[in-house]
C-alpha cells in the first residue's frame, strides 16, 4: 500500500516504537504489523529482481522476524532461499518467535566458522539484511560486525529492511560497522537517518510503505522534523500591482576573485525561483569577475 500521509514527517526510532504501540492500542495486531512489514519487503524483492538464490540474515528482534517472513513468502513463490540467524531460534521472543516457527526450512547459525568457510554469503546473489533495526544502541562488532563487512565485500544487491543494519536511524551515524543496501524497505514514514549522511549513501533506494498504521496515531506523536519537500513552502502571495521589493530580497555573499562560481549559480537559482531583487556582495576583485558574467 502507498503511504497516505498529508506532510512528509520523518519519526524517529523511538517515535516509531510509539507508532507502533499506538496503531497496536487502537486494535492492529502487531503480528499483522510484521506480515505486512515483510509481505512489503517481499513485494519490493519480486518487483526489482528475478527468481535467484536468496541469503535472509536474521537478527534476534523484530527485524529478525520480518526477515523470517520475507523468507517464508519467497520460499512460497518457488525462490531458493537461505535463512541464517545471529543467535538461537529458542531465544527468539513474541512475533518473532511466530514467524520463525512459520518458516519450515533450515536455519543456518551465523558463526565466525559459517561466515568464513561455508561460502553463506559469498555464494548468494541477493542478500535481504534482517539482522538489525534502527534504534541501536551500541555499536556492531563481533560476529555481526563480520557478516557487514562480509555482505558489504560480497558485492551483490542487499534490500535492507527498516535500515541497513548498523546505521543509526535517528542520526544516519554509522554503530560501527554498516550493511551498504541497493534498497531500503521502511514503514509508515522514513527516518532522519535515512536522509542524513552517511545513512542517505548507505539506504540506497528508499521505499516507504504503509502496513497498517493508522496516520491518526500522528496526532500523539510529538513529530517536529519533515523531509524538506513543497508540502511544506510558504510563498507569499503575490499581487498583480505588486512590484520587486514585495517579492522579496535575496542576499547572496560572494567567495574571493578565484572563488566566484557558487555565487552566480545561486544568485540565478534566486531568480528564477522568483526572488524579486537578487543582492550579490563581495570585495571589490570578486564582484569584478561577477560583472564580467552577470547581468
Amino acid at each position: 500500500m502507498e503511504q497516505n500521509i498529508k506532510l512528509p514527517v520523518l519519526l524517529t526510532p523511538e517515535q516509531t516504537g510509539q507508532a507502533d504501540a499506538l496503531a497496536i492500542a487502537s486494535g492492529v495486531a502487531s503480528l499483522d504489523l510484521m506480515e505486512e512489514a515483510g509481505r512489503a519487503v517481499f513485494q519490493a524483492v519480486t518487483k526489482r529482481y528475478e527468481t535467484c538464490e536468496v541469503l535472509v540474515l536474521c537478527g534476534p528482534g523484530n527485524n529478525g522476524g520480518d526477515g523470517f517472513v520475507v523468507a517464508r513468502l519467497l520460499a512460497e513463490a518457488g525462490w531458493p532461499v537461505r535463512v541464517a540467524l545471529f543467535g538461537h531460534k529458542d531465544n527468539l521472543c513474541g512475533d518473532a518467535k511466530i514467524n520463525a516457527g512459520r518458516w519450515t526450512g533450515a536455519i543456518e547459525p551465523l558463526t565466525p566458522q559459517s561466515i568464513q568457510n561455508s561460502g553463506l554469503i559469498q555464494n548468494s546473489e541477493l542478500v535481504i539484511d534482517a539482522l538489525l533495526g534502527a534504534g541501536l544502541d551500541r555499536d556492531v562488532k563481533g560476529v555481526l560486525g563480520e557478516t557487514v563487512a562480509q555482505v558489504n565485500a560480497a558485492r551483490c544487491p542487499v534490500v535492507s529492511v527498516d535500515v541497513p543494519s548498523g546505521l543509526d536511524g535517528a542520526t544516519g551515524e554509522v554503530r560501527g560497522v554498516a550493511v551498504r543496501a541497493k534498497t531500503t524497505v521502511t514503514f509508515f514514514t522514513k527516518k532522519p537517518g535515512h536522509l542524513l549522511y552517511p545513512g542517505r549513501e548507505l539506504c540506497g533506494e528508499v521505499q516507504v510503505t504503509d502496513i497498517g498504521i493508522p496516520a491518526k496515531v500522528l496526532d500523539e506523536i510529538d513529530a517536529k522534523t519533515f523531509e524538506n519537500g513543497p508540502e511544506l513552502w510558504h510563498l507569499p502571495e503575490l499581487a498583480p500591482t505588486g512590484h520587486k521589493y514585495g517579492r522579496g530580497h535575496c542576499l547572496i555573499v560572494s567567495g574571493d576573485e578565484l572563488h566566484t562560481g557558487a555565487a552566480r549559480l545561486a544568485a540565478t537559482a534566486a531568480l528564477r525561483a522568483g526572488a524579486g531583487l537578487v543582492t550579490l556582495a563581495g570585495q571589490k576583485p570578486a564582484l569584478m569577475v561577477h560583472a564580467s558574467h552577470l547581468t
